[in-house]
C-alpha cells in the first residue's frame, strides 16, 4: 500500500498536478477489471471527458502556436498529437504502468497494454479538468504534448491518413480494413486488422484496439511499399 502511494505521488510530481480530491486519482487509476463490476469507481467516465479536454486542450495549444495556419494543417497536428499512441505514450512518461490498478488477468500483463494505459491518460487528464479547471488541465497537456508538435517523430498525418491520400493520388480506391481476429478477454482483446490496396498485396497488424490495428497494419503497408513523405513511391 505504502509503495502504491509513492507510485501515485510520482506521478503526480510528473503531471505537475496534486490532487486536492484524492478520490479523483484513484478512480483516474482504477480499471474496470480492478472493480468487481462497480464501473463508476473505474476510470471510463473521467476517460470520456479527459478526451475532450485533451482535444480542446490541444487545439488550443495549436491555434496559439501556429497563428498561420489553416483549418486543415491544424486539424492534422490535432489527429497526430491525440492519438491513442500518443497518449499511451505519455502515460508510460508519467509512470501510470506501475500504478494502474488492474484485475488478475491484466496485471499478468505488465506493463498494461496501450490501450489501457491511452485511457488512463485521458482519465488523468479529466480528474485535472475536474479537481482545478481548464487551466490546470491545459497545462498538464502543454506539459505532456507540447514538444511533440514540432517533432519529427510524431508527423501530421498518422499512417490511414498517409494511405489514403497515397491511394487516392493514383486513382485507387480507399484502403479498406478488415478484422481478421480477435484474441484475449472480452474487455481487452487483441484485434489482428488486415489493410486492402486494389493491385498491392494485404498488410496486417495487431493492436490492442481496432483502430491501433488499422494504424499499425497502414503503417506496415507504407514500411513494405517504401511510401515517403511525398508519396511518391511504391509499385504494383
Amino acid at each position: 500500500m505504502a509503495r502504491q502511494v509513492q507510485d501515485v505521488r510520482a506521478v503526480e510530481a510528473r503531471i505537475g498536478h496534486v490532487f486536492a480530491d484524492r478520490n479523483l486519482i484513484a478512480v483516474a487509476l482504477t480499471h474496470v477489471s480492478a472493480a468487481a463490476g462497480r464501473k463508476h469507481e473505474t476510470y471510463q467516465r473521467l476517460e470520456f471527458l479527459g478526451d475532450r479536454v485533451l482535444g480542446l486542450a490541444v487545439s488550443d495549444m495549436l491555434y496559439e502556436a501556429f497563428p498561420e495556419a489553416g483549418e486543415g494543417e491544424l486539424s492534422r497536428r490535432l489527429a497526430g498529437l491525440v492519438r491513442k499512441e500518443s497518449c499511451a505514450e505519455a502515460a508510460l512518461a508519467w509512470g501510470v504502468d506501475s500504478c494502474v490498478l488492474l484485475g488478475e488477468i491484466e496485471r499478468r500483463a505488465r506493463p498494461p497494454n496501450m490501450a489501457i494505459l491511452a485511457d488512463v491518460c485521458e482519465a488523468i487528464i479529466g480528474g485535472v479538468f475536474l479537481d482545478a479547471g481548464y487551466e490546470a488541465a491545459k497545462a498538464v497537456v502543454i506539459a505532456a504534448f507540447g514538444e511533440r508538435m514540432h517533432s519529427p517523430g510524431h508527423p501530421l498525418r498518422d499512417a490511414k491518413t498517409e494511405l489514403q491520400e497515397w491511394a487516392q493520388a493514383r486513382g485507387l480506391a480507399t484502403p479498406l480494413y478488415r478484422e481478421t481476429a480477435r484474441s484475449g478477454p472480452d474487455h481487452a482483446p487483441e484485434f489482428t486488422v488486415s489493410v486492402e490496396v486494389p493491385g498491392y498485396r494485404n498488410a496486417e497488424a495487431k493492436g490492442f484496439a481496432k483502430r491501433l490495428a488499422e494504424q499499425a497494419a497502414a503503417a506496415a503497408f507504407i514500411a513494405r511499399e517504401g511510401i515517403g513523405q511525398d508519396g511518391e513511391k511504391g509499385a504494383a
